[in-house]
């Protein structure tokens, strides 16, 4: 292939790249447009223990293990009093981790608003607003 033929064609691969690029960088970046507003209620703790421990629930679970488990990479969710467990996604695709945020909520009863998907059984919610509940008693010596 000709040196000028070949310019051309990596010319013609670069101009298309840029035009086609932020279009695929714009698909699934929204939300379903049909996703319900809610407002939970829960403890946010570690995935591992209310799995693993059934008996630790929404106001009853061991404060110690919630940390060490949070401390040592488990996935933050909120745990509701009905035993559903959500975890916290950003609102935006790619999706972004949400640990920072929830960090100083951790071991604490929380309410929570967003957007709420369910699939197959998993919940999760785009939180837009989070807030301590202190009114509601939690054991955190349970073990």
């Amino acid at each position: 292939m000709k040196r000028s033929t070949l310019f051309q064609a990596l010319a013609a691969t670069a101009f298309s790249a840029l035009l086609i690029c932020p279009a695929l960088a714009h698909q699934g970046t929204k939300m379903a447009p049909d996703a319900k507003t809610m407002t939970i209620e829960g403890a946010v703790r570690d995935l591992a223990c209310p799995i693993q421990n059934p008996a630790g629930t929404a106001t009853s679970f061991s404060l110690q293990c919630t940390l060490d488990c949070v401390k040592h990479g488990s996935p933050i969710i909120i745990l509701t009093k009905a035993g559903e467990i959500y975890f916290p996604i950003s609102g935006d695709m790619p999706d972004s981790s949400q640990r920072e945020k929830m960090m100083p909520f951790v071991g604490k009863y929380v309410q929570a608003s967003g957007p709420v998907f369910t699939r197959n059984g998993t919940h999760a919610i785009a939180i837009t607003q989070i807030k301590e509940l202190t009114s509601v008693h939690v054991d955190t010596d349970a073990r």
